[in-house]
């Protein structure tokens, strides 16, 4: 019985403090929501609450919104609030970076994928490739292996196999494609739309003529086989005299004006036929007929030399000797012994 009393008067005591407080407990909320609490008096989705985040009393800082009741960092860009990691629809090499600037956006890392076959470049998206940490233009070779080109619509992070590497391209300035020249007059070197043209003569009773050859150093690497082409016009030329011709390959060649093995190897081109210089092997061909033609020279690892036009084997010699550097032109200031041609491409092909 005095159990019950104690009770009841515990009860009365505490109905007497809530309401010397002025507080009603019934008027507090319920919240039964699920993700929501109360807090501070009041139903908050801890949620989403950035006072309240996952809990209550838990605020995210300054600059932070609440996810899934996590804190995550926010740009405010152009008065929109941004996501961190999203990127600019206006520019596919920038993102919300708020570490960065939670008020500009910040430029992806260079090499980051933007679009098919295009890669971040400084802020801007294009066809370019991302190889072992660096940015490389399309078109552009590998620094190790001129056979490998950045190809972005193939590969934008792996160098593109290619089938020749262009020595000369026609009517593009010859010296900046690391071309040099040998000269007399009367000669001249002029340029067309995809060709450049040489052109030699003889002023009447000289005793010499022209010449105009060009070479290029460095044109392959001779201790290995290497197959080169040639696509050439030959407009007009004289006979030639032995180890002289008024329009010449030489697949080697030593400065200045060639030594004995270059001229006895070198190729001559006459009206209707082709030869080498020593005369010790010639082809019918009508030489000046036919526009453009490809000259192949290919030689093997046991130094065998073959000589082609448009694919059709000429001529051959053994033990072919090679310094690297090509020459083709007017190789002669003999009188008499001229040419002019015109070079659309010479070309190294790939193994």
């Amino acid at each position: 019985m005095r159990s019950i009393r104690s009770t009841a008067l515990s009860c009365l005591v505490l109905l007497g403090f809530v309401a010397a407080c002025g507080e009603d407990p019934t008027s507090f909320p319920v919240c039964n929501s699920a993700g929501v609490a109360l807090c501070g008096g009041a139903c908050v989705s801890t949620e989403s609450n950035p006072a309240h985040c996952g809990g209550c009393d838990t605020a995210c800082a300054t600059g932070e919104a609440c996810e899934s009741g996590v804190c995550v960092a926010l740009c405010q860009i152009d008065g929109k609030q941004v996501a961190a990691g999203a990127v600019n629809a206006a520019n596919s090499c920038e993102q919300c970076s708020p570490a960065t600037s939670a008020t500009l956006w910040t430029q992806r890392a260079d090499g980051t994928s933007c679009n098919p076959g295009q890669v971040c470049s400084a802020g801007v998206c294009g066809p370019k490739c991302f190889i072992e940490g660096v940015v490389y233009a399309a078109g552009t070779p590998n620094p190790a292996n001129a056979c490998e080109t950045c190809v972005p619509a193939a590969s934008t992070t792996r160098w593109t196999a290619r089938a020749s590497v262009p020595l000369l391209v026609g009517g593009d300035d010859i010296a900046a494609q690391g071309w040099t020249t040998v000269m007399q007059t009367p000669s001249s070197l002029t340029y067309g739309a995809d060709y450049v043209r040489l052109a030699t003569s003889t002023n009447s009773g000289g005793s010499t003529s022209g010449q105009l050859l060009l070479t290029r150093a460095n044109a392959f690497d001779a201790t290995k086989p290497f197959k080169l082409h040639v696509t050439m016009q030959v407009e007009s030329v004289n006979n030639h005299n032995s180890l002289d011709s008024g329009a010449a390959i030489m697949g080697s060649f030593t400065p200045p004006f060639g030594n004995g093995t270059d001229r006895a190897q070198m190729i001559y081109l006459d009206n209707a036929a082709i030869g080498w210089s020593d005369d010790t092997q010639a082809a019918a061909f009508a030489v000046t007929g036919g526009g453009y033609h490809v000259y192949e020279l290919a030689v093997d690892a046991a130094k065998v030399a073959t000589v082609s036009i448009d694919g059709v084997a000429k001529l051959t010699r053994n033990n072919f000797t090679a310094t690297g550097t090509l020459a083709i032109g007017d190789q002669t200031n003999d009188p008499n012994v001229d040419g002019a041609v015109r070079i659309k491409s010479v070309e190294r092909l790939c193994p």
